[in-house]
Order: structure tokens, then sequence, then C-alpha cells
């Protein structure tokens, strides 16, 4: 089996793929804001941090009302119609091979994933959960060993505020759209995640051996007493 051209990104770190893309003058530089690793629960043993490189399968949720929370926010007058074919749960749509990015509505006190939803998404193959939102069920979510990162957390169900609306479709992170298909790194270790546009993915292999090059010769200057600002002058001019 031939291994596909993007898993060459592993070898590079979150920020080598960011300061790449922004080069590209890629919109947001593919950085997902405000997206945290899920807190640890004590009691369970904590997942190795490792970086996570896998295509993204995409996940839009709408607002309803309940009694609850009456008055829900709108979606965009721009979003994405649904496209779903039937009434399954939105983890039964969970591709294999993939990292499930999940778009929550703004504002909302709800978790749009919770303890069942992440083991099924799991057990159908998915690598990885980032959520433009709120989750929940601690405990449940780091049983099951999968990188989780998310806005928030809350111990509200889904069901309080939020329905599943499109699959596959383009979602908004901060200044970064995510469409299917395109590479998401969760990097721990840089403490970021990145999405690669599946149509930048070659412009940005052919760049980064040169990016890195450069800024490791700009830290041996400025460890050997070079200003930053010569360093620079002389690697990244």
């Amino acid at each position: 089996m031939v291994t596909p051209r993007w898993m060459e990104l592993y070898k590079y770190a979150a920020c080598d793929l960011a300061d790449g893309l922004l080069k590209l003058n890629v919109p947001g530089a593919g950085f997902l804001a405000n997206i945290q690793p899920m807190p640890h629960t004590a009691s369970i043993p904590k997942p190795e941090l490792k970086k996570v490189l896998a295509p993204a399968s995409t996940f839009l949720m709408a607002p309803k009302a309940t009694k609850s929370f009456p008055n829900p926010t709108s979606l965009p007058t721009n979003a994405p119609g649904s496209n779903l074919p039937d009434s399954r749960p939105y983890a039964d749509y969970a591709e294999n091979g993939t990292i499930i990015v999940i778009s929550q509505p703004r504002g909302q006190s709800c978790a749009v994933v919770g303890g069942i939803m992440a083991a099924r998404m799991k057990h159908l193959g998915a690598h990885g959960l980032v959520v433009d939102g709120r989750v929940r069920d601690l405990v449940a979510l780091n049983e099951t060993q999968l990188p989780i990162w998310s806005k928030g957390t809350s111990i509200i169900g889904a069901g309080a505020e939020t329905k599943f609306h499109a699959h596959n479709v383009p979602v908004h992170i901060g200044e970064t759209t995510v469409q299917a298909g395109d590479i998401v790194m969760i990097d721990p270790l840089e403490n970021g995640v990145v999405a690669v546009p599946k149509g930048k993915i070659d412009e940005l292999l052919e760049l980064l051996p040169k990016l890195v090059a450069a800024d490791e010769k700009v830290i041996a200057d400025v460890e050997g007493g070079v200003s930053v600002q010569e360093a620079f002058k002389r690697h990244r001019s």
C-alpha cells in the first residue's frame, strides 16, 4: 500500500505547519483557536501524549429550542443546508481513520460530546476528537483514551440545545475553515491543533524543510550572542 504524502507532515510540529501555512497565505494559518486538551480525570490513566495526524471528518451542529433553553440562536445565513439521509445519531457517521471535527453553535451551555458518543466514535475507528464547543462525562471520555480537545466542558447533554445538522461540510473555527479531507494535527507537545487544507499539502511539504532549517540557524546564532534582529536578517530575509 502506498503511504499518502500527507503522512510526511508527522515529522513536523504544529507550530511548523502554522508557520508554513502563514507563508502560503492560508486564512487563519490553519490554527484552530482556543481549542485545548480536555481536563484529565485523576482516577483514569492519562492518555499517552503523542501527536495524532489524520484526515478530518466534519460535523455541524445547529441550535434548537427546548423548555429549558427556549431562545436559541440561529445558524448563520450562509450555513450549508442539512445533508443527512436519516435521523441516526451523529456518532454513527464517524469514519475510520479520521479526526472528528465538531462545530457547536456559539454561546451554548450544553455539551455536544459525552461518553456514549465518544465510545461509539472510537469503536468506528476515529483517531481523535476536536470540539469547537463543550464536552461532558470527563471520566467516560478519559476512558476512551482518545485525544479529545475542546473549548470547554459542561454537565448538560447535547439534546438541551443542539441537533445534528450536516456531515462533511465546511466548518469554521476562528479564522480557519476545516473541510472534510483536510489534514488535522493534534500536537500536545506544541499544545495546539492545526488543519492543513488538502490542496496545500504539496506546497507545504516543499516549504517546511527550508523554514525549519532557517529557524535552526537563527537559534544557533542567537545562542552564540547574535541579536534576534540580525539572525532574522541573515536567515529569514
